[in-house]
């Protein structure tokens, strides 16, 4: 079979990633599977499968940004009825809720990923697809194969296309970040440094030490996966433009963008920032089809 088309495939709308599942479709060549949902006026979550899905192979696409829980109990169940109906279900999760709880950082917490990946795996899911996994490390809870493609090529080209890098800094806002502003830094053939960040554990507070002299003069190019209450952008800019730096540029997979985040972001002196559509919002520019389709080609 030609792996540029997929015929062989089915592609299931969750109700968070229309528009995504959509642009998948014509992508890899695939038929959407015709879905009637809706929300009764109390929360609760409608769906009926229209077409037979008897021997087929479906990828529900569905990201779970917020409303966190509804989005995933929208897979839950559509994942199920697919697997009840006789369809092998596959699952890309653009943004993969519980993500940052992969493990218990204070004694008695949840470990929410663990209970996720085994909610999939009990409505049938044989595969899970995600982009830009917080840590890879939650891959681990998955009894079923799972993958997280990484949209940072594409972030890299469009700064590549869009800005002059002569005098440009990639950094990353913790040590977490670090894998992941290398390979960004490495693609654009530019610099790149961790900045020291602490965070509380019980507030929340996030503070950077030892803010370095490197940023003098220099574009920066902040590298997160998620941005969310938009805390740490805020006061790594602040720091960063106190440390002489000229411009600075946040980038991320995610842009939860929480409350008035993205207000807060500007107001720091952000000069623009940036995201993928895994989460519908202003700044999702970027379009993750090409890393999704890429990787269901080799299926």
């Amino acid at each position: 079979m030609n792996k540029s088309s997929r015929k062989d495939w089915l592609i299931a709308p969750g109700p968070a990633s229309k528009e995504l599942a959509v642009s998948l479709a014509k992508s890899i060549g695939a038929d959407i599977l015709d879905i009637d949902s809706k929300l009764f006026p109390d929360g609760e979550s409608y769906f009926r499968i229209k077409d037979d899905v008897m021997n087929k192979k479906i990828v529900i696409v569905q990201s779970t940004y917020p409303p966190v829980d509804r989005h995933i109990l929208q897979l839950l169940f559509l994942a199920h009825k697919l697997s009840e109906d006789g369809a092998e279900v596959h699952a890309i999760i653009p943004y993969l809720a519980y993500a940052r709880q992969h493990k218990a950082f204070l004694q008695g917490e949840v470990i929410s990923l663990s209970i996720f990946s085994h909610l999939l795996r009990s409505v049938g899911v044989k595969r899970l697809v995600t982009v830009d996994i917080h840590n890879v490390e939650g891959l681990g809870f998955f009894s079923m194969p799972a993958y997280s493609v990484s949209a940072i090529p594409l972030i890299a080209e469009y700064f590549s296309k869009n800005y002059d890098l002569s005098k440009a800094i990639a950094i990353s806002p913790d040590f977490g970040g670090s894998v992941r502003v290398e390979a960004f830094a490495k693609i654009l053939k530019i610099n790149h440094i961790v900045l020291n960040k602490l965070r509380d554990k019980i507030t929340g507070e996030v503070v950077f030490k030892d803010m370095i002299e490197q940023v003098q003069n220099k574009d920066v190019i902040l590298v997160d996966d998620i941005i969310s209450s938009g805390k740490t952008i805020e006061i790594a800019t602040i720091n960063l433009k106190k440390a002489g730096a000229r411009r600075v540029f946040a980038s991320c997979i995610h842009p939860l963008l929480v409350g008035d985040a993205l207000d807060r972001i500007k107001r720091a002196g952000v000069e623009e920032v940036i995201g993928t559509n895994t989460i519908p919002s202003p700044i999702s520019k970027i379009d993750v089809t090409p890393i999704l389709a890429a990787h269901l080609s080799t299926l």
